[in-house]
C-alpha cells in the first residue's frame, strides 16, 4: 500500500460517523476493505448493529494489530491542510487503524503470514468491543495497541476509576429552609472533602488525581433539592478498591459511593531503540489480555484527541507505519 492510498483510505473512514454507539457503517466500510485485500475477516456482533472487526489470513497469527475505529462527538468529516490530517478520529484512532494496515499489507509483501488486525467499537465508552473480542482470542503472541502516543512506546499507562456520589436529603419549600435537607449543599461539601485526601503515588505513574465531570440535582430554583449526583473520573495508579475507602472516609455520611467502570493501571513490553513513555490515558489493553504480550504505539498525541479542530501530521501517519514493520519484524524473530 502506497502512502497515497494509505491517507485517501484513512480519510474515506474518517469520514464516516462512527462515534461510540453508531460503529456500524464504519465496520462495514473495514470489513470490505479487508476482504478486497485477501484476509478472512470475522463480524463479531457486539450490539446493535455494531460489531469488531478480526482479520487473518491463513495461519494463526503471531502478532495482531489493534486499535478502536469509534470516535467521540461531534462528528465532523476530513480534510487537508498544512500538512495534517483534520477529521474526527484522524488521531483517535482511525489514522492509526489504517497505518496497521498499510504495515501488515507491507509484512505481507516480505513473506510474512501470521499476522491478524483486530479492530473493536466501543473503546471511548467502556471497552465494550475489547472485553467481547476478548473471548474469541487468536493464539497470537504479541498485540499491538494503537492510540495517540506520538509514536512513542508506551512503558505503562494509567488506570481509570468512575464512581457516582449520590446525596440525598429532604425536600421542602424555599421559604422554610429550615424544613428541608439540601441534598445540593450536602453533595458541595461531599466534593470539597475531596480535595484534602492524600492520594495513592507510583515512582513511575505519579500521584492519582481526578475529575469532577458531571453534577446534576435539584427540580427547581424555589425547592430545597432532595437529590443530586456527581460523576468523579480518578486516573488511577493502583489497585481501585483503597480508592473506595478513601473516598468513603472523606464523604462519610454525606453522600453514597456508586462504583462504575474499573480500568487497571498496564506495565507494558518496550524495546530497544524505541522511544519510550508513560501516559495518562487508559486503553483496551488491560481487556485483551488473551490475545498476548501487550505493546502499545501509535501516531498522534492525545493533546489533539478529542479536540474541536483534531488533527495529525500525515508524515506522522506515515512514520506510524514503519515503527509497526520494524517492531513487527523485531517481534517475530
Amino acid at each position: 500500500m502506497d502512502s497515497l492510498t494509505q491517507i485517501r483510505l484513512t480519510r474515506a473512514l474518517v469520514d464516516i460517523d462512527s462515534t461510540t454507539g453508531r460503529e456500524g457503517e464504519a465496520g462495514a466500510w473495514l470489513a470490505s476493505q479487508l476482504r478486497a485485500l485477501g484476509y478472512t475477516v470475522t463480524e463479531q456482533l457486539v450490539s446493535d448493529g455494531r460489531f469488531n472487526v478480526v482479520a487473518t489470513l491463513d495461519s494463526p497469527p503471531h502478532i495482531v494489530f489493534s486499535t478502536h475505529f469509534d470516535c467521540v462527538p461531534p462528528f465532523f468529516p476530513s480534510r487537508e491542510q498544512g500538512g495534517r490530517l483534520y477529521g474526527r478520529g484522524s488521531c483517535d484512532a482511525k489514522g492509526t487503524a489504517m497505518a496497521q494496515v498499510a504495515a501488515a499489507q507491507r509484512l505481507r509483501e516480505g513473506g510474512a503470514t501470521r499476522i491478524g488486525l483486530l479492530f473493536v467499537v466501543g473503546e471511548e465508552r467502556g471497552s465494550d468491543g475489547a472485553t467481547l473480542a476478548n473471548t474469541m482470542a487468536q493464539p497470537s503472541r504479541f498485540l499491538i495497541n494503537g492510540e495517540p502516543t506520538d509514536n512513542r512506546l508506551a512503558s505503562a499507562t494509567r488506570g481509570m476509576y468512575r464512581v457516582r456520589l449520590h446525596a440525598r436529603g429532604r425536600a421542602a419549600h424555599s421559604s422554610q429552609p429550615e424544613l428541608g435537607v439540601s441534598a445540593i449543599d450536602r453533595l458541595v461539601d461531599a466534593l470539597v472533602a475531596l480535595r484534602a485526601v492524600s492520594w495513592p503515588s507510583d515512582p513511575d505513574l505519579g500521584t492519582t488525581y481526578y475529575t469532577v465531570g458531571v453534577i446534576s440535582g435539584g427540580v427547581a430554583p424555589n425547592v430545597i433539592p432532595a437529590e443530586a449526583h456527581a460523576e468523579v473520573m480518578f486516573r488511577t495508579v493502583s489497585d481501585h478498591r483503597p480508592l473506595g475507602k478513601m473516598i468513603d472516609d472523606a464523604i462519610g455520611s454525606l453522600a453514597e459511593r456508586e462504583d462504575v467502570l474499573y480500568v487497571p493501571p498496564a506495565r507494558l513490553k518496550t524495546l530497544d531503540g524505541f522511544a519510550t513513555a508513560v501516559f495518562n490515558f487508559t486503553t483496551d489493553i488491560p481487556f485483551l489480555d488473551r490475545w498476548g504480550t501487550p505493546l502499545l504505539v501509535g501516531p498522534g498525541s492525545v493533546v489533539e484527541a478529542h479536540t474541536a479542530d483534531e488533527s495529525v501530521e500525515i508524515a506522522e501517519l506515515h512514520r506510524a507505519t514503519e515503527i509497526y514493520v520494524d517492531l513487527a519484524q523485531r517481534l517475530m524473530n
